[in-house]
């Protein structure tokens, strides 16, 4: 079904918390495990039909930020769906300690029931009022960044309009839109500074409540981690500093050299040669019509999904006044439908949602077609795989987005690539600071950050910016705002990404093979075992990056 006809309907608080206590209580009641599993069944239709409005309802909304009717409906769920999810827990909670559990971990597997600690140990019918308040701030802040209206080249623009000009070639015309971009951050720095200080104290308050002794903890149960800790991820974030650093600083003076610059200055910060980034021939709709073209290429499998998701028109991926920002795949479960949400902008980032946003899809394309709903519960450490992985694969057939671009592109892309990981490393060291001491003021968290850039990117020079060189640059990034915790996930991938990227390079058809397994594999396994099942290296062991970067540095072109 089109995206277009599918039917919205309110979720009915009164009715669906009705349906899940009346599971909850059958859970209980059970005489067998047969007889939980047809419970279970049942629970998953009353599950996905509430998900399912939920998520056509935040598409909409976000399609359009200003519709009235669908900001009420956002709404009506920031306020409901902290109680609904609560009752959700109940049943999970009830079905984790049913006498039968045995007989459902044989069904649905062991991850099934560790994502169910996680998620009890996240959930209190204590805190649904705190929750309520953290949604209507995260809603307001996607709200303030939506509605960014900068005057530039005798138009009005949003973030996303305003982005090409701000990796343009021209570094004069470059430097006016960093600084058009700075001064609308600087008129609502007071603001973002305010949201985000109701936001951790709001969190940490969640936290003391549940009993623990900050929020880190239960920021980690509610991303699912259930296969390492906050040790694990201190370990990789010390490797990052010790051996990747240093490499992507000597990526960072190849590029200046090709730039011919002399320093590196925060407006060259994401340019990467002197005639302008490559970017996309042809129209949005071309770069669609040649990401067909693409998928029915490379497989089987991926033509199927690609042919389906054209079909039935499941991409929103034109830019638009009062459209929210940013990007991501969700899932509508009744329709076994793939959804891509995005801001098409004439850069190369538009090509990056038909690589990195379709990996994504295609893995919840193909975890679809699993009866068992929990094993789409991927965490996001392995669910950026599919994706950062996809970019790479894709690599033979940028010629069709790129003309004679394509290896600039390559080129470009791998850079970036290397470039992400010290600062998603960092965000994620910002944000255990800013919940291990909650207590900092707007002020002082400013200069962590600043001072966490010199750790992680010793070359970036932000100049007499008023607001960059004051440590603001991380309000512009929406994770650390709507999901904590959630940004090292993408730097994990995109380790496990440089591995099929070395690994496609040597022999394309094993690496393709093992990506399509992890796909397949999808939450059936934790995160570990099923790398190893899929040939690849655990980023948490150390000596992780040594034969990674030896690799990589072998493949960069100055």
């Amino acid at each position: 079904m089109k995206f277009k006809d599918m039917p919205y309907k309110r979720v009915d608080y009164d009715k669906t918390a009705e349906q899940f206590k009346t599971l909850t209580k059958r859970v209980k009641e059970a005489k067998s495990g047969e007889e939980l599993w047809e419970i279970h069944q049942e629970y998953y239709k009353v599950y996905q039909n509430m998900m399912d409005s939920m998520t056509i309802a935040e598409i909409r909304h976000d399609g359009n930020t200003a519709d009235p009717f669908y900001a009420a409906e956002k709404d009506y769920y920031d306020e409901t769906a902290p109680m609904l999810s609560s009752l959700a827990t109940d049943y999970q909670r009830a079905l984790y300690e049913s006498p039968y559990r045995s007989f459902m971990e044989e069904k649905i597997g062991r991850v099934a029931f560790a994502t169910m600690d996680n998620a009890i140990k996240s959930m209190d019918e204590s805190i649904i009022g705190l929750m309520q308040e953290e949604n209507a701030l995260t809603t307001q802040y996607n709200k303030l960044i939506a509605s960014a209206k900068i005057p530039f080249d005798g138009q009005v623009c949003n973030l996303s309009l305003l982005r090409p000009y701000l990796t343009g070639n021209d570094r004069t015309v470059r430097r006016q839109a960093w600084k058009a971009y700075s001064d609308y951050f600087m008129t609502v720095a007071d603001e973002l500074d305010d949201i985000y200080d109701k936001l951790v104290k709001n969190r940490t308050a969640q936290a003391k409540a549940m009993g623990y002794d900050n929020y880190i903890q239960l920021g980690y149960y509610r991303m699912n981690r259930n296969s390492y800790d906050r040790n694990d991820v201190e370990n990789f974030r010390r490797q990052v500093k010790e051996v990747f650093v240093p490499f992507a600083e000597r990526v960072h003076e190849i590029r200046r050299k090709r730039l011919g610059l002399e320093k590196l200055s925060y407006i060259d910060n994401e340019v990467y040669f002197k005639e302008g980034n490559p970017d996309p021939v042809g129209t949005a709709q071309e770069i669609l019509e040649s990401g067909q073209k693409m998928y029915a290429e490379l497989s089987p499998e991926t033509k199927e999904f690609f042919d389906f998701m054209m079909e039935n028109e499941l991409f929103d991926v034109f830019g638009r006044k009062d459209k929210k920002q940013g990007g991501y795949m969700t899932y509508l479960h009744q329709y076994h439908s793939p959804f891509i949400f995005a801001n098409f902008n004439g850069t190369s980032g538009d090509v990056d949602v038909i690589t990195h946003e379709c990996g994504h899809a295609f893995q919840g394309y193909l975890s679809g077609q699993d009866p068992i709903m929990e094993h789409a519960d991927i965490t996001m450490e392995t669910a950026e795989i599919h994706s950062m992985s996809m970019e790479f694969f894709t690599d033979p057939w940028m010629k069709e987005f790129f003309g004679d671009r394509e290896k600039d592109f390559l080129s470009m892309q791998l850079e970036d690539a290397i470039r992400f990981i010290p600062y998603g490393t960092m965000v994620d060291e910002f944000q255990h600071i800013v919940y291990e001491t909650p207590e900092l003021t707007p002020q002082e968290r400013r200069r962590e950050w600043s001072r966490l850039e010199k750790i992680y990117m010793p070359h970036l020079d932000y100049e007499e910016d008023p607001f960059f060189s004051k440590g603001g640059f991380w309000q512009k990034q929406q994770h650390i705002y709507n999901s904590p915790f959630y940004y090292i996930d993408y730097v994990l991938a995109q380790s496990c990404a440089f591995q099929y990227k070395v690994w496609m390079d040597e022999d394309y058809r094993e690496a393709w093979k093992s990506y399509l397994a992890l796909c397949r594999l999808s939450a059936s396994k934790f995160y570990p075992e099923m790398l190893r099942e899929c040939g690849l290296k655990v980023p948490f062991e150390d000596g992780y990056f040594e034969e990674i970067v030896e690799k990589l540095e072998k493949k960069l072109h100055p």
